[in-house]
């Protein structure tokens, strides 16, 4: 005899699902390690991004997860916030949040701009020393620039809680999201910032849950995250997905979500003592060698150049001289070229090698990093 076993029906599986990117915080291409977070910038978690723009000061850093973390969380690494210096009173225009920028082109499913936009639902998991409440925000630039605030609460100090948020495009209103002001343009722009407030000023407090056309990130009962050296915050297994329940979070391979990651940063980084390649090419005259890199996968936008500080720890090999070290950091020679990826690197020396001669540009025995930047 035989028996027919019908698969179980898992609701909202397709793959993917997730709109962030490096949501388990695995992936720090920059730095693992404690970094003082700047306004507007990416320091340690790739795709995440800090403001803050206050008399405090705040570090990012990866933290690594007990066993017993991990099967609460599902993750094993988290995004750690500290407060290092201390603003106990936030001025009117004062702030301090964490957000992650999603390319707009991935949000087309959404159908903003129209009367079928789609509910998302943020899931997340977030342990502080401070409890209180919090501001989570949404930001649409496109069109019309809209922001949606949504309160949320940390009951019980260093405990991990799972916090669960709908973004409804009719939240507070019927028409912004789902009018021709809502639509998400299709392209390679930020179409939706989604983000986390730590310390927020009056000029940026609004309405719980609705949207608005103001800069509303958060309420007027905001925590104030640093009011004391000794608050720390942790967020991982950051989800965030079209409908209205919120799945288990979507695991990707490493090497997927690095791959994702690096369409907006690709770090190359040297091991000390070591003459690491940055890739062989042509001498220009007797002191400019420019080389090839083929960047993979194809960046967002024309990537601009990030490296180590001191321009005598990189070099160009000629093979008639040996080692010749720069006089200059390393630049990009042209504009570079996302449709196939290419991108021609400029190292400078003191004027020892051969105009037309083929050299290598590389690493002068120290450790060293050239980053490819296209983010938001």
């Amino acid at each position: 005899t035989q028996t027919k076993v019908e698969a179980p029906f898992v609701e909202n599986s397709r793959p993917f699902r997730n709109k962030i990117i490096n949501g388990d915080f695995n992936i720090f291409q920059r730095s693992s390690s404690a970094v003082t977070a700047g306004n507007s910038t990416y320091t340690t978690a790739d795709r995440w991004r800090t403001h803050i723009s206050t008399d405090g000061a705040m570090t990012t850093e990866q933290e690594s997860l007990s066993l017993a973390d991990q099967a609460t969380t599902g993750s094993q690494k988290a995004w750690e916030i500290k407060c290092t210096s201390t603003d106990s009173s936030i001025g009117a225009a004062q702030y301090a949040f964490v957000l992650q920028s999603i390319e707009a082109q991935s949000l087309q499913d959404l159908l903003y701009g129209t009367s079928s936009a789609k509910t998302l639902t943020c899931s997340f998991w977030v342990k502080s020393s401070l409890t209180g409440t919090y501001g989570f925000f949404v930001y649409k630039g496109d069109t019309t620039a809209y922001f949606l605030p949504i309160e949320f609460s940390i009951s019980s100090a260093d405990t991990w809680e799972k916090k669960i948020i709908e973004i409804s495009p009719t939240a507070g209103s019927t028409t912004l999201i789902t009018s021709s002001g809502g639509v998400i343009n299709n392209d390679n722009g930020e179409g939706l910032a989604i983000g986390i407030c730590l310390a927020m000023g009056s000029n940026y407090q609004g309405t719980n849950n609705t949207w608005t056309t103001s800069s509303h990130y958060t309420t007027s009962n905001q925590a104030n995250f640093l009011s004391n050296t000794s608050n720390n915050f942790y967020i991982t297994s950051f989800q965030v997905e079209v409908g209205d329940d919120a799945t288990e979070f979507e695991v990707l391979p490493h090497d997927v979500q690095l791959e994702r990651c690096r369409r907006y940063c690709q770090q190359h980084t040297s091991a000390s003592g070591d003459y690491y390649g940055y890739g062989v090419g042509h001498g220009a005259n007797g002191t400019l060698n420019v080389s090839h890199m083929q960047l993979h996968p194809n960046m967002r936008i024309a990537p601009t150049l990030e490296t180590s500080s001191t321009a005598n720890q990189f070099a160009i090999y000629n093979h008639d001289t040996g080692v010749d070290a720069c006089t200059s950091l390393p630049v990009i020679n042209g504009t570079g070229d996302t449709g196939s990826g290419g991108v021609r690197l400029q190292f400078e020396s003191s004027g020892n090698i051969t105009a037309g001669g083929v050299h290598e540009n590389l690493s002068n025995t120290a450790v060293t990093f050239i980053r490819f930047v296209a983010e938001f």
